[in-house]
């Protein structure tokens, strides 16, 4: 008896000692990151005393206190980061409407097409998806420049959604396959044409999934370093690239602590909205699973 009890107690330790260690671990490169960036560089990156970063020497005799924010006022007002920070808002909420709108109406078709040419299609896509991205933009940099096009936030949004596109098609249509046509022809016997049926019976079903597909399409744009820094100008760039340009050329000498505290500004958001849709994230990769 005292060896049943204690081996659930043994499995529950070793558990739950395993996640705390898998969290610390996780979590340690942001909270490190997040703690350094209200130090100046010579703390944070110091080669001395790797316990300069954690009382701020150098900080306390630069700034008179073991804090300072100079690192996010230089990369926000100095280096106008919300500039970039506005430009990534448009580029995600074009990159994702256009991509959920094309792909939810796509993905809908295909999943009720009873022809052959539907499995073409998203065989196509799925070639088109496994392409690496850079091949993409290099096929749209002559028609951009040669059309005076290179370097402004549409024709970035239009090779985004050209990449994402795929993926979103895919994902949606797979969402799509597992709610029974039952509700379709259901929704039409009751009076109800093919676009009402989907919008007023298909949609609301298929919720969880448009927002799962939402999510990792914002991610793609939020995230997205060589296509913007190819296809951006120097005015507008996003996020991503700003960073980068913060830490300077082999010509041109960066600001390393305008990095730092971009990338806590860059990442702290994503948590947020992580954990703001968690419910919809699990539903909607779970939906998949279950047939209506």
């Amino acid at each position: 008896m005292s060896v049943a009890t204690r081996r659930p107690l043994n499995v529950r330790f070793l558990a739950t000692s395993f996640l705390v260690l898998w969290l610390i671990m996780a979590a340690f490169p942001f909270l490190w990151t997040l703690w350094g960036s209200f130090k100046v560089e010579g703390d944070f990156f110091s080669k001395a005393d790797w316990a300069n970063s954690l009382f701020g020497t150098l900080t306390r005799v630069e700034t008179g206190g073991a804090f300072t924010g100079d690192g996010y006022y230089g990369a926000w007002i100095q280096e106008e980061f919300w500039r970039a920070a506005l430009n990534t808002v448009i580029v995600c909420f074009f990159v994702v409407t256009i991509s959920l709108t094309c792909g939810t109406l796509a993905g809908y078709a295909l999943s009720r097409s009873t022809y052959r040419y539907a499995f073409w299609l998203l065989l196509f896509a799925l070639i088109f998806r496994a392409m690496p991205p850079i091949t993409l933009v290099s096929g749209y940099l002559l028609p951009f420049f040669e059309w005076n096009l290179w370097g402004h936030l549409s024709t970035t949004i239009i090779v985004l959604v050209a990449i994402n596109q795929p993926f979103t098609l895919w994902m949606l249509h797979s969402f799509f396959k597992n709610i029974p046509k039952d509700l379709d022809e259901s929704a039409m016997v009751d009076g109800c044409t093919r676009f009402q049926a989907f919008r007023h019976v298909i949609i609301p079903v298929m919720w969880p999934g448009v927002i799962t597909t939402g999510l990792f399409s914002f991610l793609l744009a939020f995230n997205d370093f060589a296509t913007t820094t190819m296809l951006l100008s120097k005015e507008n760039h996003t996020m991503i690239p700003k960073i980068f340009s913060f830490l300077g050329t082999t010509q041109t000498k960066g600001n390393v602590m305008f990095a730092v505290a971009a990338v806590v500004s860059v990442t702290a958001p994503l948590f947020v909205m992580i954990l703001f849709f968690q419910r919809q994230i699990v539903s909607g990769l779970t939906a998949g699973a279950v047939k209506g």
